[in-house]
Formats: structure tokens, C-alpha cells, sequence
């Protein structure tokens, strides 16, 4: 059976943008990078041994706030890079639909961010050595964790699309997955309360990633957060994908 074209662009991109990830430096140091800051976030600011439990909530608990940072460092060379090495008038010219050329570049990011989370999986082994804990619950916050960091990477793809400038984009995916991220804090939360209201300040932290990702932590599978994330990094390649029409038409 022949593959449709759009499938098989969408491929050709996939591999093409892997394999610029795997053959410059900028995997391998996101992963060292990554691994370094949860380690050390984990142990020494979240007292992992010092609380004598055999879980991973003082791993899980820094994951918004590490990707928030590093996640669009990673996407904020998706079409950056692209436009300002003038490689991308030549992608553009492929025959491929532009969603093919789109959802390519973001699995290849998406997988490099799998592929680091997948590495911490010593502590989730070590964890299970030093006792009995809930191991449903941590791939649920696992599986959540993945969700969550293809959401800040459909951020910095839409954002990448928009400039041509690297810090540019890189600065505006961190300021809005901010923004969505801290909904989700008590403080903000409190303060929405003061002044609008229960209800409104509890409809507010729905949008943030951080609400829908401590559900996650308990070990409870909302179909309300699955929805949630697939539904924003839709909305943010279907951005980045009209950005990049602009471009293609322009």
C-alpha cells in the first residue's frame, strides 16, 4: 500500500529533522542539561531522600517549571533557524501540505524530549528498589509529563514560526508557557478569588498546565486534562501552521 503523500512528507521531515537534532550537538547537550537540572532540583531542592518516601513527587514536581525553560530552547530553532539560514524558501518549495512539514519538525522535537524523559527511568527503578510505591500513579504523571512537554513544544513551534530571531522566539514561548503555567499557583489562584470570585478564579486555572498536570500526580487520569493538552498543542501547530502558509503564500 502506498503511503499518501502528505504522510510520507510528514516522515521524510520527521527523519530530516531528527537526525539535524542527533548530528549537532543540540540533543546531546538538552539532555545532559535537562537531566543535570532535574537531578539536581530532585535531590537537593525537593529533599528526595529527606522525605523518606518511596514516590517520585519531588521529581514530578519541578517538571512544569524545568520545561517551561528548556522545552523552547529546544523549539525555537523548529522555522527560526530555518528562516534565517534561508533554508526555509527551499523546504517550502517541496511538494508536501504545509501540516505535513509542520507536524515533522515538531514529533522530531517532541522525540528528543521523549528520549530525556525516558532517561530519568533509573530513578523510577531506584525508587522501586527502596520500597513499594504506586507504580500506576507514576506512569500516569509520566504519561502526563510527555503530554505537557509536547504542549511547551507546540508553544515554541508556533512562536518559531513567527520570527526569525532564535532569542525572539525562545523569549516568547517561555513568557506565555509562564503565563499558562502560573494560572495554576495558589497565589494566583487567591488572587483571582479576591477579585472576581470562586467560580471565575476556578474556570481561570483550567487553562493552566500546571492544573491539569497535579491531577495527573495523584495517579487520576482526567479525560478533562487529556483533552486539555492534546487541545492546546492543536491550537498551537494549527498557529504554526498558518504562520507558515503566510510565509509560503508570501
Amino acid at each position: 500500500m502506498r503511503k499518501r503523500p502528505g504522510l510520507a512528507s510528514m516522515l521524510a521531515v520527521y527523519r530530516r529533522e531528527l537526525l539535524s537534532y542527533l548530528t549537532t550537538p543540540t540533543a546531546y547537550v538538552f539532555v545532559a542539561v535537562f537531566l543535570f537540572a532535574i537531578g539536581l532540583f530532585t535531590f537537593n531542592i525537593g529533599g528526595f531522600f529527606e522525605a523518606r518516601r518511596a514516590d517520585l513527587t519531588a521529581f514530578f514536581a519541578f517538571h512544569p517549571w524545568i520545561f517551561m525553560v528548556f522545552l523552547p530552547a529546544i523549539a525555537m530553532r523548529l522555522w527560526a533557524e530555518e528562516s534565517r539560514s534561508g533554508a526555509l524558501e527551499l523546504l517550502l518549495t517541496l511538494p508536501a501540505p504545509t501540516w505535513a512539514l509542520v507536524a515533522g519538525k515538531y514529533l522530531a522535537a517532541w522525540t528528543i524530549a521523549a528520549a530525556a524523559l525516558a532517561l530519568t527511568a533509573p530513578l523510577w527503578i531506584t525508587v522501586n528498589i527502596l520500597g513499594s510505591p504506586d507504580n500506576a500513579a507514576i506512569f500516569t504523571a509520566y504519561l502526563a509529563s510527555l503530554l505537557m512537554a509536547g504542549a511547551y513544544i507546540a508553544i515554541g513551534s508556533a512562536m518559531s514560526a513567527l520570527t526569525q530571531a532564535q532569542i525572539v522566539a525562545f523569549v516568547l514561548a517561555v513568557l506565555i508557557s509562564f503565563l499558562l503555567t502560573a494560572l495554576g499557583l495558589p497565589l494566583v489562584l487567591d488572587f483571582f478569588s479576591g477579585a472576581i470570585g470562586g467560580g471565575a478564579a476556578e474556570t481561570i486555572a483550567r487553562f493552566s498546565l500546571l492544573h491539569h498536570f497535579d491531577a495527573a500526580q495523584r495517579g487520576v487520569v482526567e479525560f478533562r486534562s487529556v483533552f486539555y493538552f492534546v487541545s492546546l498543542i492543536a491550537l498551537c501547530l494549527g498557529f504554526t501552521v498558518l504562520a507558515v502558509d503566510a510565509r509560503r503564500g508570501g
